[in-house]
């Protein structure tokens, strides 16, 4: 089947698999937006829901960030936010009512405000407001646009010093770096050589738990979204060492054969306690849980890991998509919810 161009096509109407194979470049788009503090930023603080606040999560892994830096995935911001925050208002539609409703709330605290959206509400208040926009382009899905955003963030946060110097250059790099090593996922390469296409075919018919270190975090959370969203598949995630003390018990009882595919994203730059502790788990697990599929990345720095495993980890989870008989594209249960809840 995923040998297959012409089921492939007919599947995967909106060429997911096209957005996904052009990624790298969003790494490097440009964004001509000056922001100048009004007083001295001693945090920084990110509104955003579901793939706007996806590739957030990225900057608490690379490049970090040299003050404190939060994720606010809610109708209200902490209570520290203030007039030295710096306030992220993330919404790729715009329309994200939790996103325009947290604004308002920053905007009472006295933040300093900048937007990063590809249009509706929350672009026509910034206009209105005057507040520094990062427009990212439009036309896919928040979950496939992490990387616009993440070039967005760089060009905000390095001018201010609140990442490291050098982060802009490392992106354009990894960006030229990424786009040598897609080849093997491609829809050409047949499954045999397709790493992509074996992992899916083991996750078929099962929900995917997803684990990975600090580091790689952010990949495997990316992956996660994109089994749920992409493939309409249930998924979790969770992260080392956190795992070993609640949710390992938890694989000790009921039998072997559960209804479950252990993906783990290992990475060589962990610290080495945390990769032992990998290591140690799946021993005194054996014969207590599925046996994990293991995801050792490609790439010598933390970058290059991270953009490999996001992107190799969305390509499973289309393939997935097309073993389960869908669209990847559309997410018409999450539009319907919204009409719903009005």
């Amino acid at each position: 089947m995923l040998d297959d161009l012409k089921y492939i096509h007919q599947k995967d109407a909106d060429d997911a698999l096209g957005v996904v194979g052009k990624q790298y470049k969003q790494l490097s788009q440009g964004y001509d937006v000056s922001f100048e503090p009004s007083a001295p930023i001693q945090n920084v603080v990110l509104a955003g829901m579901g793939g706007s606040a996806l590739p957030a999560v990225f900057l608490k892994s690379w490049p970090t960030t040299t003050v404190p830096f939060d994720i606010a995935r809610d109708y209200v911001v902490p209570s520290f936010v203030g007039p030295n925050t710096l306030f992220i208002s993330s919404s790729y539609s715009g329309n994200t009512e939790e996103t325009l409703s947290a604004l308002e709330d920053a905007e009472s605290k006295g933040a300093q405000i900048v937007v990063i959206a590809a249009g509706g509400k929350l672009a026509d208040k910034a206009a209105e407001k005057g507040y520094p926009t990062f427009t990212i382009p439009g036309g896919i899905q928040p979950r496939m646009s992490s990387f616009y955003f993440l070039a967005a963030f760089i060009a905000l946060l390095e001018p201010l010093g609140l990442v490291p110097a050098g982060s802009r250059s490392e992106l354009d790099a990894a960006a030229d770096w990424l786009a040598k090593q897609l080849a093997s996922f491609a829809p050409e390469v047949a499954t045999d050589n397709n790493p992509a296409k074996k992992l899916a075919l083991e996750l078929m018919g099962k929900s995917v738990v997803v684990y990975s270190g600090p580091l790689l975090f952010p990949a495997a959370n990316k992956f996660k979204i994109c089994c749920n969203e992409n493939a309409k598949n249930v998924a979790w995630v969770n992260q080392y060492p956190e795992f070993n003390h609640n949710e390992f018990i938890g694989w000790s009882s009921h039998p072997e054969d559960k209804p479950y595919a252990v993906v783990e994203f290992r990475s060589n730059l962990e610290h080495p306690r945390v990769q032992k502790r990998f290591t140690v788990a799946e021993q005194l697990l054996s014969g207590l849980r599925p046996s994990p599929h293991v995801v050792e990345p490609i790439g010598e720095t933390l970058l290059q890991q991270l953009l490999w495993a996001a992107n190799f980890g969305d390509y499973v989870s289309l393939y997935l998509a097309l073993l389960n008989g869908i669209n990847p594209t559309p997410v018409d249960l999450v539009e319907k919810f919204k009409v719903s809840l009005g």
